[in-house]
């Protein structure tokens, strides 16, 4: 999401999203607030829920897909009875169960759920059907059937038993996973109905709460026209390469690292460096100069290849260089 106006601001910035507007509603809010040009978020977090919203700022845009397709971890509250159109308590009521699990009966469904699985996404979703939003559609009184899509869900863990009616979970999972389907599945493995009436990320790749800042600290709660421009920023951005940790590292010369960022290809076994082992069989590897990320590239065929390199004027002494 770009603005006509505004500074070049780059790195991330971890927000504490709070329950009610939506993920893209907190970016332009942010743009705004900061008088940024362009930005964009790690992974939509629904109207409901709250939690760790990673943006993106400038450069560090380019790093937005290694966020979304990241391990993320979240803590719902499954309230159980009641299942609704949405899959969450602003949904209509669909049915309703008498039916409450016990412990026992929850902890035992629970393994099934996981792994790789396949889910059925919640209608009211940002999935397109037909060249259409599949919450149009549902809106309209057409909601889709939408088939089973490849999930992968690490680990469910009942953390909490308020009361028979809810129960309290915490959640691994990797790209792609509605937590409003898995509140729904949970429901219906124990022979009951249920929707998601709370829900919080609280892990977004390397970011977790500790990074986040709430919209009261950023302050977004205030007119934006009451703000001084040249004081945009309340608080420091995290480098674009901070969303790379989790990407194994490769340490280059800085005569190598030149050569990639320049689009010419090196061969492993000229590289001074310290090759790990399997370096062909890992699909991306950070590439690191004395220590400092410089992109991300892939080898093959005995050849190290940039696949995307950030700005690195800093190393070269050059202007910003760009092969993405």
């Amino acid at each position: 999401m770009a603005r006509k106006r505004g500074r070049d601001i780059h790195g991330w910035l971890i927000l504490d999203k709070p329950l009610g507007p939506s993920s893209t509603t907190m970016v332009n809010r942010l743009l705004r607030a900061f008088d940024g040009r362009k930005a964009g978020h790690g992974g939509t977090l629904d109207p409901l829920a709250s939690g760790v919203l990673p943006i993106a700022f400038g450069k560090a845009t380019s790093t937005i897909p290694y966020i979304m397709d990241a391990t993320k971890r979240y803590r719902f509250t499954l309230s159980f009875g009641e299942s609704r159109t949405t899959d969450d308590r602003e949904g209509e009521v669909l049915a309703t169960s008498d039916i409450r699990p016990s412990d026992e009966e929850i902890r035992a469904v629970l393994p099934a759920l996981c792994g790789d699985v396949m889910q059925v996404p919640p209608v009211f979703s940002a999935l397109r059907v037909g060249g259409q939003r599949a919450y149009d559609l549902a809106r309209a009184g057409r909601p889709p059937d939408l088939p089973p899509r490849p999930a992968r869900i690490d680990s469910i863990t009942l953390v909490d038993r308020p009361d028979a009616d809810t129960a309290v979970f915490d959640v691994q999972s990797g790209k792609g996973v509605y937590m409003r389907s898995l509140a729904r599945d949970i429901a219906l493995a124990c022979g009951t109905v249920g929707h998601i009436s709370v829900l919080r990320r609280t892990k977004c790749g390397p970011f977790d709460l500790s990074h986040a800042y709430s919209a009261e600290q950023l302050g977004l709660d205030k007119p934006t026209e009451t703000r001084d421009k040249a004081c945009a920023l309340p608080v420091p951005l995290l480098d674009a390469a901070t969303a790379l940790v989790d990407i194994p590292a490769l340490a280059v010369t800085q005569a190598e690292g030149k050569s990639l960022i320049c689009g010419q290809a090196v061969m492993l076994a000229h590289l001074e460096g310290n090759v790990p082992d399997g370096v062909e069989d890992a699909p991306l590897w950070r590439v690191t100069v004395g220590g400092h990320v410089i992109g991300l590239c892939r080898a093959a065929e005995g050849r190290l290849r940039a696949v995307r390199m950030l700005e690195n004027h800093l190393f070269f002494g050059e202007q910003d260089v760009d092969h993405s």
